[in-house]
């Protein structure tokens, strides 16, 4: 079937902590594909993943993932291929924080998996959400649903399939009206500066 619109991957990860470089991995991702035009769901991938080491706990109060629920689970070199194909077939994608987190921790972890890096342009749903704060501050997903008149249930924040859904509603809602717009420039990602 040839495709007639173009397609938008809502995307979010959770992780063992925030520091790549100090060895962090990822342990959750969710990929939720729509058409750029209808709005409707196409495709979804989602999968816990082991990240061969332990979860910072800091990161784990947020997500609340432990490593005996991801023993077992596929490692990220095993999924790296099909995420990246994946994500290749589409024009765009939206993360919450995608420009300061999400991306380039999925494409360090990529070329770490020697897996090649999609060509797509990115919407970040936080940059551009600063409407949604009384100060113009940047939004947390909860103060942006809250703006945006979307349900957000905290006792589901933080899972990854979860958030996408929650941060695409938003990002449908507002679209027409202007309030988001679809990245212009594909994403480049740029090796992280070594610490001294």
């Amino acid at each position: 079937m040839l495709e007639t619109e173009a397609l938008i991957a809502g995307l979010d990860i959770e992780t063992t902590g925030l520091d790549q470089a100090a060895g962090h991995r990822i342990i959750e991702v969710a990929v939720i594909i729509y058409g750029a035009t209808s709005h409707t769901e196409r495709a979804r991938y989602s999968t816990r993943l082991n990240p061969e080491r332990g979860i910072d706990p800091k990161a784990q109060a947020v997500h609340g993932i432990t490593y005996e629920e991801l023993v077992g689970k596929p490692t990220w070199p095993a999924i790296a291929p099909k995420l990246s194909l994946l994500l290749s077939k589409c024009h765009y994608v939206v993360a919450h924080n995608g420009l300061g987190f999400d991306l380039p921790f999925v494409w360090g972890e990529f070329l770490r998996a020697g897996v090649s890096l999609p060509e797509i342009r990115l919407t970040d749903t936080m940059l551009q959400g600063r409407w949604a704060t009384p100060d113009g501050a940047i939004p947390n997903l909860a103060a942006l649903c809250f703006a945006c008149g979307v349900d957000y249930d905290k006792s589901k924040a933080h899972a990854a399939t979860y958030d996408v859904e929650v941060m695409m509603a938003c990002f449908f809602k507002q679209l027409p009206r202007g309030f988001f717009s679809l990245g212009s420039e594909p994403f480049r990602y740029t090796l992280p500066k070594e610490k001294t």
